[in-house]
């Protein structure tokens, strides 16, 4: 099966970085940020990746132009899908590249998500056209409760509080490419959303690892549990 990687977009809440290079080029240890996504689903057996590319696409096909950057037996196309295209106009630009089913990420999310596990939920989603992993995100922050102006309750950070979002780790059949109603669509906006309304979206609950790089607190963050050699996204 393919990989598709949304990796063009301008990542400005971490412009320290994206001044220079595009957001999935942001290091992880030694690595990009996009390298480990790609080597994680590799680890499943998924080898044929096509990266949707637009802003400083050159800083990826220069790292990827170098042998040692690429994983191994793995296929690679990277794609120019232009600078200001919107994440389902960028989908839609590599259609012609797909074949089937197919997996598709963002190029700043990392997880421990069982793929394998993935795909056979979506293959017994016999009339759906998505799923999507839906996580609790890392709290950030503690919560409080309060009533006239008197805090009644303080919870210290617990992922277990948060609310479901879209975790990203999509799969998707190569039919839902025919509710693409407009061009430079907003893939989370207009495509799922109305996949939604059609019951033709499901969501993947997991449980485990999760993490977006936004900000460089982020990649700090990253930074020390790799180091530390806790990636929960690495078999080490």
């Amino acid at each position: 099966m393919q990989l598709v990687i949304l990796a063009g977009g301008l990542g400005t809440r971490i412009s320290e970085e994206t001044n220079k290079i595009p957001k999935p080029m942001v290091k992880i240890g030694k690595m990009p940020i996009i390298w480990h996504i790609m080597k994680y689903y590799s680890s499943y057996g998924v080898n044929d990746f096509i990266i949707c590319g637009g802003y400083k696409i050159e800083v990826i096909k220069k790292f990827f132009s170098n042998k040692k950057n690429k994983i191994k037996n793995s296929k690679l196309k990277i794609i120019n899908t232009g600078k200001k295209s919107n994440t389902g106009e960028r989908i839609r630009r590599v259609k012609k590249y797909l074949k089937d089913t197919f997996f598709l990420t963002y190029g700043d999310g990392l997880s421990d998500v069982n793929i394998l596990k993935l795909l056979k939920f979506h293959q017994k989603f016999k009339k759906g056209e998505v799923t999507l992993t839906s996580v609790r995100p890392t709290p950030k922050y503690g919560k409080i409760t309060f009533k006239n102006n008197l805090v009644k309750n303080f919870y210290e950070k617990n992922m277990y509080k948060e609310n479901w979002i879209n975790g990203g780790f999509f799969v998707c059949n190569f039919s839902f490419f025919k509710f693409f109603k407009k061009n430079n669509a907003i893939f989370e906006k207009d495509i799922l959303t109305l996949l939604s309304k059609k019951k033709k979206l499901q969501a993947y609950k997991h449980y485990g690892f999760w993490y977006c790089m936004d900000t460089l607190r982020d990649k700090i963050y990253l930074n020390q549990i790799y180091n530390k050699k806790r990636a929960p996204w690495i078999i080490w």
